[in-house]
């Protein structure tokens, strides 16, 4: 009998390598947490390295280099906590993947900060604060501790999940410093009156019309008969209407210092035609061989919805940059030795700064507000996003036109809550609806029958009433609590270097 060969290899080898890779996985997973920090970090850290090469040798140098790091931090928080109004209700929907949103967004928000994005100071120029009232070495610690106060409030919000406007929070940081720095005569409270208003005015706004996009598309497509042949009668109408929404939205909200709100109502006018004209044969290719079914429509949806979620993105870019570079812009000057920055431009290294950490932001922590919008609030479909989208756009046109004060972040917000409170309300009270279930089904819609048991009607609420009730708070709050975080920033900043 031959003798068994002897073993090479230890009988522990196994648990050892088991050991190893479980060690291996265990660090792989702390280190994807902290990959996001650590990337964030390295941002900062290039960003004072980068407004070093600007600044070196002038006056302010060491001020201005670290201005430029708590302006990335903003630009980061706003690119995490904004970029909801532009792709969350399309990756709600499933037009697009979180990834390909991410993608849209960070390319078209660089765009539209680089490209149309060099604006007035913005927070100085809108008369919040009267910069005349405070010296240049104190108006630059007054905006030392907006930016901070502001960013700070901001990653609070993302956190709690709460989608809020960056724009308010830097204003509250900015009113908040500049009433302890110049007292109480330095604040215009009618502009801050107005601004406040805007916190009823644009989720309501944003809802009703956002709602009343929904109810032609369900009166007038979803629910007929023959749902592809009424497609192509109104579809080039909506097509031509979100066109020209969506080009006067841009040339209005993003150019706003190149083009004035006629010229800007003018062009969308024309572009909205040529689209009806031109998108004519383009529904009828698409529709051709489609089902007639509502899964059929949702696939006409997809292509606009992803054109406007890139516009929204570029409009978001050019305009909300300067809620970061605003204030560093005015540090810049002040230190400087500036006695005031309105008309201040931002520089190309500033406004570089605004727009690569809003884009940073969106792709490290932007998920989390995508799916608190896009799909917690309520169902959203490529119709019911599209519906978002396009209300954002014209309810921000309406309110330019009128001379409201709007945020874009309440108004898409308001627009989902909007499409949520109105599927509710027409499931329940439409008579279209519920004789076309009828029809295709030969018994009433159990959320439409009189018996409906209220327990039942409860559990199948289209809208989760928690988010909203969480989302409303911090809204009210973000002016005071930016406010409030300002003022204590400042008093100890002044203490230290003033």
């Amino acid at each position: 009998m031959a003798k068994p060969r002897p073993r090479l290899e230890k009988l522990t080898l196994d648990k050892d390598l088991d050991k190893l890779s479980l060690a291996e996985e265990a660090s792989h997973h702390v280190m994807r947490r902290l990959a996001a920090p650590g990337l964030a970090l390295l941002f900062l850290l290039l960003s004072m390295a980068f407004a070093a090469t600007y600044v070196t040798g002038s006056s302010g140098a060491a001020i201005v280099v670290a201005a430029a790091a708590i302006a990335g931090y903003m630009a980061m928080n706003i690119g995490a906590n904004d970029v909801t109004n532009n792709v969350g209700a399309a990756v709600g929907a499933k037009a697009m993947t979180m990834a390909t949103a991410l993608g849209i967004a960070a390319v078209f928000e660089v765009a539209g900060a680089l490209i149309a994005g060099r604006k007035v100071t913005l927070t100085i120029a809108a008369g919040i604060v009267d910069s005349g009232l405070i010296d240049p070495p104190a108006l630059v610690w007054v905006m030392m501790a907006a930016l901070i106060s502001s960013a700070a409030w901001i990653n609070i919000a993302t956190y709690s999940r709460a989608p809020v406007s960056t724009t308010h929070s830097i204003i509250g940081g900015i009113v908040g410093a500049g009433m302890t720095a110049a007292g109480l005569s330095s604040v215009n409270w009618w502009a801050l009156a107005g601004i406040t208003a805007s916190w009823s005015i644009s989720p309501l706004l944003g809802g009703v019309v956002a709602a009343i996009f929904l109810a032609f598309l369900k009166e007038f497509i979803i629910y007929r008969e023959d749902k592809i042949g009424a497609a192509r009668r109104w579809m080039p109408v909506v097509l031509g209407v979100t066109a020209g929404a969506f080009t006067a939205y841009v040339a209005v909200f993003a150019l706003v210092h190149v083009i004035s709100l006629s010229s800007g109502l003018l062009i969308g006018l024309l572009t909205g035609i040529v689209c009806y004209v031109s998108s004519k044969p383009w529904i009828h290719r698409q529709s051709v061989g489609l089902d007639n079914r509502n899964q059929s429509l949702r696939k006409l949806f997809r292509m606009p919805l992803i054109f406007s979620a890139a516009l929204l993105s570029f409009a978001h870019g050019a305009n909300d940059v300067s809620n970061a570079i605003g204030p560093l812009s005015a540090i810049v000057s002040a230190a400087g030795g500036a006695v005031s920055t309105e008309g201040a431009r931002a520089p190309f290294w500033v406004l570089l700064i605004g727009a690569l950490g809003i884009s940073l932001g969106l792709l490290l922590y932007g998920p989390l507000l995508i799916r608190v919008v896009g799909e917690e609030i309520t169902r959203l479909n490529p119709m019911r996003a599209f519906c978002v989208a396009l209300a954002t756009a014209v309810t921000v046109l309406l309110a330019s036109a009128l001379g409201l004060p709007i945020s874009s972040t309440h108004t898409a917000v308001g627009a989902v809550f909007g499409v949520g409170f109105f599927r509710e309300w027409y499931t329940r009270h439409s008579r279209r609806r519920l004789e076309y279930v009828r029809q295709k089904t030969g018994q009433a819609d159990f959320m439409g029958s009189a018996e409906t048991n209220f327990a039942e009607v409860r559990r199948r609420r289209l809208v989760r009433r928690s988010h909203f009730l969480t989302i409303i708070a911090a809204w009210v709050i973000t002016v005071p609590a930016s406010a409030l975080l300002s003022a204590v920033v400042y008093l100890i900043l002044s203490g230290l270097f003033l």
